[in-house]
């Protein structure tokens, strides 16, 4: 894994962001023997929590794997046994239930921290500077590239700089005004730890994949992870200022637990307690999305990746899949048009708009669904809609429910000062 925190000389590509996206990108230029250099603001890869679990789609994030040559180490790290799907109403009543066994078994889960383990592991040392937040960026001379300005006050200059910084991108006011707009919906993240032992029932309820309780514009979306824990997304309309307004006391977490429960009452017991139980980390985070269709004129020498160029809402999950998918193909056309940047960078976007934009589009609607008034029936005439016998070229059922596993990561915190 790479640790190291300084680079002695500057990079002809500079990655802001250790995601998977940005990581994808490293990776599949270092197989075409390419080299660039990942900037990240973390001062270690562990020093965050990473985010629970991922499906990967074979026509996005695994076909990256594939182009990355990681496939084989994916599927040592997969879990197919959490494609298992339930939808349920605020009574407990399960609405739908989709066995592992039953699924089409191509989109099998994975946590977030062991995939980008992968993709660090297969990077050389030295690829990533760790501790490396970005304060400024300046376009250099005559399209020369662009010099970075570091938060301790070191700094580089290069000649392609990709932003894959995230919802609060520092790289994408080069290209774009557009900035997030607040979706509604805001979730507090949760956890049940050690579940077949400290809370089999909750195992039980969600199974061995995701589970989505939906009502009234509100609804409780879990997922179990590799580690045994239940992550669970308590999904609210609110205010966007709601969270930092005191209506929750964040800083006590016995009464923060007791609030957001009482956002629940009349709901099956069984479903509060994944309130109620939770540990004591309890982890706001609103939920923003870039305008639809959000896409920017040729701009020299830089270009977006992932959520710093399409921000969505985690009801398509798409945004690590689309996030690796962007990663690869930017490599592949970087290693295609060697010697034509530019070239790279214009083949690379006129395919990244529309792909972006329809998933952002369905990632809306999607939302819209889940919180309308008779939720979960909407999301399941959706379904419905595009089961057998459908178009085939439409989404797949389980891509219209199941969120990013870890799509309220860095990118979902907010703005970072």
């Amino acid at each position: 894994m790479t640790h190291a925190t300084t680079r002695p000389t500057s990079p002809r590509i500079a990655i802001i962001g250790a995601g998977l996206g940005g990581l994808t990108l490293a990776r599949v230029l270092h197989t075409r023997g390419i080299p660039a250099t990942v900037y990240d603001l973390e001062i270690s890869p562990t020093a965050r929590n990473q985010g629970g679990t991922l499906d990967l789609h074979p026509e996005s994030g695994q076909a990256a794997l594939a182009e990355a040559g990681l496939s084989e180490g994916f599927r040592r790290l997969a879990r197919p046994e959490g494609e298992e799907m339930k939808i349920l109403d605020k009574t407990g009543a399960v609405l739908l239930h989709e066995a592992a066994e039953d699924a089409a078994g191509e989109r099998p889960e994975v946590d977030r921290a062991a995939l980008r383990a992968l993709l660090l592991d297969s990077l050389p040392d030295g690829t990533v500077r760790w501790g490396a937040k970005v304060a400024d960026v300046t376009p250099l001379a005559a399209g020369a590239g662009f010099a970075l300005t570091f938060a301790d006050g070191g700094g580089v200059s290069a000649a392609l700089l990709v932003g894959a910084d995230g919802a609060w991108s520092k790289v994408r006011p080069l290209v774009s005004d557009a900035t997030p707009l607040y979706s509604g919906i805001s979730f507090v993240e949760a956890h049940l730890p050690d579940v077949d032992h400290l809370h089999p029932a909750a195992a039980a309820l969600v199974g061995r994949g995701s589970m989505f309780a939906l009502a009234e514009g509100k609804g409780l979306i879990s997922q179990r992870n590799g580690d045994g824990r239940i992550r669970t997304y308590i999904a609210l309309r609110v205010p966007q200022e709601w969270a930092a307004s005191g209506a929750v006391d964040f800083d006590n977490p016995a009464a923060a637990r007791a609030t957001l429960a009482s956002y629940f009452d009349g709901w099956d017991p069984s479903l509060r307690a994944l309130i109620t139980d939770a540990e004591d980390t309890l982890v706001p985070r609103p939920i923003y999305a870039l305008p639809v269709g959000h896409r920017w004129g040729r701009v020299s020498g830089v270009t977006l990746l992932g959520d710093a160029a399409h921000l969505m809402s985690p009801f398509a999950g798409e945004g690590a899949n689309l996030a690796m998918l962007d990663g690869a193909h930017l490599a592949v056309a970087l290693a295609a048009h060697t010697g034509d940047t530019e070239a790279a960078l214009a083949a690379y976007e006129a395919a990244l708009f529309p792909r972006s934009e329809a998933a952002a589009a369905e990632s809306a609607e999607n939302l819209i669904a889940a919180f309308a008034p008779g939720a979960p029936r909407g999301m399941l005439d959706a379904m419905a809609a595009h089961g057998p016998g459908a178009d085939e070229d439409q989404s797949t059922p389980r891509s219209l429910v199941r969120p990013e596993g870890p799509a309220l990561a860095a990118a979902r915190r907010g703005p970072v000062a």
